[in-house]
């Protein structure tokens, strides 16, 4: 899909690997992580954004953001003007994604595919079909 490099957290190596590495990461994980080892990934003044919901409070080591000076943030959806900003911004930059468009009435099967990780790319519920 156009990605110069891909690396597996499940892989050991991966954390040590790329300590340092990052100045952006975009969390949109919504389970359990180890967020010392992800914020590590993080280079010298590096913020996470989170934009999943984890269930559980997220357990951090404060001195993993003081001794970095990393910075941990959340963003929610936004607003209207944010989504029209979005396609706009990734058009200028040539930024594409995968999608599965669905009708409405296919809501709560696309919900069980979430949930049992059987979606490959993301869903778009087709407003047509309202």
């Amino acid at each position: 899909m156009g990605a110069d490099n891909f690396h597996a957290t499940s892989e050991p190596d991966t954390f040590s690997k790329l300590r340092g590495y990052f100045d952006l990461i975009i969390n949109t994980l919504s389970v359990e992580i180890d967020w010392d080892q992800y914020l590590n990934l993080l280079a010298i003044e590096g913020t996470m954004v989170v934009v999943g919901a984890p269930e559980k409070k997220i357990p951090i080591r404060v001195a993993t953001l003081i001794t970095g000076h990393r910075s941990l943030a959340g963003s929610a959806i936004g607003g209207i003007k944010q989504i029209q900003e979005m396609p706009e911004c990734s058009s200028k930059h040539n930024i594409s994604s995968d999608i599965e468009c669905i009708p409405i009435q296919m809501v709560n099967e696309a919900y069980e595919r979430v949930i049992n990780s059987d979606v490959r790319y993301r869903f778009v519920i087709d407003n047509k079909s309202l």
